[in-house]
């Protein structure tokens, strides 16, 4: 199995940069942190919520995902072909087996959560599953497998709570005053010194979530491709990964927006964006565009053909 590793192995560039990305998310986030203090909110009370948000976010984040899309796992009973082909593609890269689920929905997609190979879930929609040739869902389903190889799943989970806190210290900031700072109705020179810390709390998170942001959509992008690279040398097969994103992304245009907003949330999850082509939300792109993961698909194929394979 040493050979299998070795050719079906992480992809070094994302390991690169997915470690360079959570070092400056530590870094912006212990900013956050630092401010925190300074302003005189409790350490404790900083650290409880900290640890609380982040074991939820590890731990509960991708059965909370599944649950909310409404997919469910499936037996080989129920599924044999989808089985079937994740089991052959596991064999093939020397990969424990995910669980296997499923999506009813009309919009044709796959996704794969889980923090660590052990704990991962492959999930494909009824949509793509009654568009797909075999050879175009084994393209997708590698796509996903390697994202589980790359354990880039992990990383995004891990990296995306460093912009829901953020997110979070804003909303309550705005709302309620960080902490009861700017609770009580005091006045004074004491009062406004709690209004101005909480002021610069929220223009520190507001930064630390622009950072985080930028980051995690860079990352994303190149995720993507990664995993696109990924599924074409293990199944062998670009063309028919290339011919699954065309389907795939000319279907889900042609959906209408209120039947794809229920799983939008998710949509950097998705080997395809799950959102309508004119979306605002395309400015800051999770996913690279279509004609760019096309052309690579098409070196991998002529690469793969010169070498005979």
């Amino acid at each position: 199995m040493a050979g299998k590793r070795s050719q079906f192995g992480k992809d070094r560039g994302l390991q690169g940069r997915m470690l360079l990305t959570m070092f400056l998310l530590g870094l912006v986030y212990v900013v956050l942190i630092g401010a925190l203090i300074a302003s005189g909110a409790s350490g404790v009370t900083i650290a409880i919520v900290a640890v609380a948000l982040f074991g939820f976010q590890l731990f509960a984040s991708d059965k909370l995902a599944m649950a909310t899309l409404g997919a469910r796992t499936v037996t080989p009973q129920e599924a044999p072909e989808l089985h079937a082909i994740v089991e052959r593609l596991c064999i093939q890269a020397d990969l424990p087996k995910p669980r296997v689920a499923i999506m009813d929905h009309n919009m044709p997609n796959a996704f794969a959560t889980g923090r660590s190979q052990k704990s991962a879930t492959v999930c494909a929609t009824t949509g793509l599953l009654r568009m797909l040739e075999p050879a175009e869902l084994e393209g997708v389903i590698g796509h996903e497998l390697t994202h589980v190889i790359n354990r880039d799943v992990m990383v995004m989970t891990i990296a995306s709570f460093f912009a829901m806190v953020s997110a979070v210290i804003i909303r309550f900031g705005f709302w309620f005053g960080l902490f009861g700072g700017m609770g009580g109705g005091r006045g004074g020179r004491g009062g406004r010194d709690e209004e101005e810390a909480v002021l610069v709390i929220i223009l520190v998170s507001v930064v630390v979530y622009a950072i985080s942001f930028v980051l995690l959509r860079a990352l994303s992008r190149y995720r993507e491709l990664a995993a696109d690279r990924g599924s074409a040398i293990l199944t062998g097969r670009p063309s028919a990964l290339a011919s699954a994103l065309i389907k795939i992304s000319g279907a889900i245009e042609r959906i209408p927006s209120n039947d794809l907003r229920s799983a939008e949330g998710m949509s950097a999850f998705f080997i395809v964006p799950a959102r309508a082509k004119n979306s605002m939300m395309n400015i800051f792109a999770d996913h690279p565009p279509l004609d760019k993961r096309l052309a690579a698909l098409a070196r991998l194929e002529a690469q793969l053909q010169a070498t005979g394979h």
